[in-house]
């Protein structure tokens, strides 16, 4: 296994940021060591704002889940992603996306859409996950399903989310996806699935979702990065929510990654 670099998703600081304003909260990731960022909104500064704030802490920008693509907002996707210097955008779902098989097959049939939009502009579409994606139905992986009417799309795999609370082993999903991996959240927590409304928004489920800094709960985090694909270069570790501190939770993480041999930072 060789280290890999360390990044956060700053929805992780999003109350911090909201408080502190981003140029503060972005010194505050610097200063624990992390190397890169993934922004998820832009705070208070515009985004021309925020690329030089971040370029001048020496952070770099890994990718961006501002704003999610869908066909409504593309071409605003399309733009935010060249203000940042990226050829990537991204998308993700809700659970009533996932919830039986049309449903499935509607929103493959969108991001088949989008891939066409993008690719003869140079983008590449990747998608990130949740849990409800790695439930089963008929005993499949709604995942699985997903692919055969989207073969084609790239992921951000959420190795914690793809365990479905112990439902799968996430090493086993990492292999199982390998080829189609292209970055990699890392967040920790226990296996216990809390109560949850099948219908819900997110923002809420996030709430209730028993997390732990890195090390401090159940994932097993030397398997799944045994089985990771040497092509991805950092670990981009998000909290939704945490019983401590946020900041201290992601400084527990980063010591955590780099004394385990997992990763690197600044120091």
């Amino acid at each position: 296994m060789f280290k890999r670099k360390l990044a956060v998703q700053m929805y992780s600081l999003r109350n911090e940021i909201e408080k502190l304003g981003m140029r503060s909260v972005l010194k505050t990731v610097a200063d624990i060591g992390y190397i890169g960022i993934e922004p998820c909104g832009f705070g208070d500064l515009s985004i021309p704002d925020f690329y030089k704030a971040a370029s001048d802490l020496g952070l770099e920008i890994t990718s961006s889940h501002r704003p999610w693509c869908n066909l409504d907002n593309i071409n605003e996707s399309i733009d935010q992603a060249g203000e940042l210097g990226l050829k990537r955008v991204v998308c993700g779902y809700g659970p009533k996306d996932f919830e039986n098989l049309d449903a499935i097959k509607r929103t493959a049939d969108a991001t088949n859409t989008m891939m066409q939009k993008l690719k003869p502009l140079g983008i590449e579409l990747f998608q990130h996950n949740h849990y409800w994606e790695f439930e089963r139905l008929d005993g499949e992986l709604k995942y699985d399903i997903y692919l055969k009417y989207c073969p084609d799309i790239k992921f951000q795999l959420d190795a914690y989310w793809s365990s479905n609370f112990g439902a799968n082993n996430a090493a086993e999903m990492v292999r199982k996806y390998y080829d189609r991996i292209i970055l990699l959240h890392m967040k920790d927590g226990t296996t216990e699935k809390p109560n949850l409304n099948p219908t819900i928004v997110k923002g809420t489920y996030e709430q209730k979702v028993p997390l732990r800094p890195l090390g401090e709960g159940k994932l097993n985090i030397r398997d799944i990065l045994e089985e990771a694909p040497e092509s991805i270069d950092n670990i981009i570790v998000e909290l939704d929510n945490s019983p401590y501190d946020m900041v201290v939770s992601l400084t527990r993480s980063y010591i955590y990654m780099n004394q385990a041999g997992f990763a690197y930072g600044r120091r």
